[in-house]
C-alpha cells in the first residue's frame, strides 16, 4: 500500500503522519509531497528517513491513495492527475466539496455512498465535521428543520502563521500577523472572506457541506464563526430546530451511543467539552444539552473536536481505512 501525504510539511499534514502511525494505516511504501522549497529534505516516520519530492516524483510512483492538504488550487490542479494514473485522492481543502460529481464524506455518516469509481473524495470543513457527527443521528431520529450555529475556531485551523502571531503577541514581540487585527485578548468575527452576502466562506460552508453530508437541503442553516486565541481545538455554541419532539435524557442517550461521540454533560461535576481537552483526541465532545426554552422541539448544544484531527486529518484516514476495509482500493 504506497500512500502520498500531499502537503507533509504543513500542519494537516504533520497530523496526518501522526495519525497514519497511531492507527496503524498499512502503509508499506510512505510518499512524502510538498512543495518544491521542501523537496529533497528528509523526514523521520515510524523509525525511518524519507525523503519529501515533488508532485509529478509521486505521481510516477503511482500510490494507491494519496492524501492531500496543500490548499485548494493544489488540489485542482493535481488531484485528476493522481487520479488519472489510478490514485485514489481523499482531499482535505475545499476544492472538490461541493462538486456534484465528488462524494462529501464523514465515514460514520455517509462512507457507504463511496464507490471504486470514485476517485477524488473530499474531507469536509472542519467546523462542518464536528457538527454533523452530533446532528447525523439526531436528524435520523427527529428531522431537523433549522440549525443556528456560532463557531468559536482555534488559531491552529489558519495556520502556522496565527500560531506564530499569538505567541508573538503573547510575548511582545513584533512579527508577521496571519489576522488583519491582533489575536491575543481577542476574538475577530471573520474566518475566511466575504462572500457578497455579508457571509464569510466558513459561515457558508457550514450551511452548504451541511445540507450535502445530510442529503437534505430543507434544512435550514444560519452561521456565525468566530475566531479565538484558542490553540485546541474548535468549539460551536449550536440551536437546534427539530420537526419532532424529543426527551433530553434521549438525546444524550442517542449521542453517547454514537460511534466517535463522547457525552461530557454533568452539571454537578462541571463536567462539559473544551478545546484544552480535546486537542490531540479524534472523538467529538458534546455538552451542555439542553431544551430550548424559548420555542418548541428545540434544543442547544456546545460541540468541541481538535480540528486538526476529527476535524481534519484523522477523517481523511478514517475515509482511507474505510475504503481498505471495503476493497475499494
Amino acid at each position: 500500500m504506497k500512500v502520498a501525504v500531499v502537503g507533509a510539511t504543513g500542519m494537516v499534514g504533520e497530523v496526518m503522519l501522526q495519525v497514519l502511525k497511531e492507527r496503524n494505516f498499512p502503509v508499506t511504501e510512505l510518499i512524502p509531497v510538498a512543495s518544491e522549497k521542501s523537496v529533497g529534505k528528509e523526514i523521520e516516520w515510524n523509525g525511518k528517513s524519507y525523503k519529501v519530492v515533488g508532485m509529478q516524483t509521486a505521481i510516477d510512483m503511482k500510490p494507491e491513495i494519496a492524501l492531500f492538504s496543500a490548499g485548494g488550487q493544489t488540489s485542482l490542479d493535481w488531484a485528476p492527475k493522481f487520479a488519472a494514473v489510478g490514485t485514489t485522492v481523499i482531499d482535505n481543502s475545499s476544492a472538490w466539496r461541493m462538486d456534484t460529481t465528488k462524494k462529501l464524506v464523514v465515514p460514520e455518516i455517509n462512507a457507504n455512498e463511496l464507490t471504486k469509481e470514485d476517485k477524488i473524495i473530499a474531507n469536509p470543513n472542519c467546523s462542518t465535521i464536528q457538527m454533523v457527527m452530533a446532528l447525523a443521528p439526531l436528524h435520523n431520529k427527529y428531522k431537523i428543520k433549522r440549525i443556528v450555529v456560532s463557531t468559536y475556531q482555534s488559531i491552529t485551523g489558519t495556520g502556522v502563521k496565527a500560531v506564530q502571531q499569538l505567541e508573538n503577541e503573547y510575548n511582545g514581540v513584533q512579527g508577521d500577523m496571519a489576522y488583519n487585527y491582533p489575536i491575543h485578548r481577542n476574538a475577530i468575527p471573520q474566518c475566511d472572506v466575504f462572500e457578497d452576502n455579508g457571509y464569510t466562506k466558513e459561515e457558508m460552508k457550514l450551511v452548504r457541506e451541511t445540507q450535502k453530508i445530510l442529503n437534505d437541503k430543507t434544512i435550514a442553516v444560519t452561521a456565525t464563526a468566530i475566531r479565538i486565541p484558542v490553540v485546541g481545538g474548535h468549539s460551536e455554541a449550536v440551536n437546534i430546530e427539530f420537526e419532532n419532539d424529543f426527551d433530553v435524557n434521549e438525546i444524550r442517550e442517542i449521542l453517547d451511543s454514537t460511534p466517535g461521540i463522547e457525552v461530557q454533560d454533568n452539571l454537578k461535576t462541571f463536567s462539559y467539552p473544551m478545546p484544552i481537552y480535546a486537542q490531540g483526541k479524534n472523538e467529538v465532545f458534546v455538552g451542555r444539552i439542553r431544551r430550548d426554552e424559548s420555542q418548541p422541539n428545540t434544543v442547544n448544544m456546545w460541540i468541541v473536536a481538535d480540528n486538526l484531527r476529527k476535524g481534519a486529518a484523522t477523517n481523511t484516514i478514517q475515509i482511507g481505512e474505510y475504503l481498505i476495509a471495503n476493497g475499494l482500493v
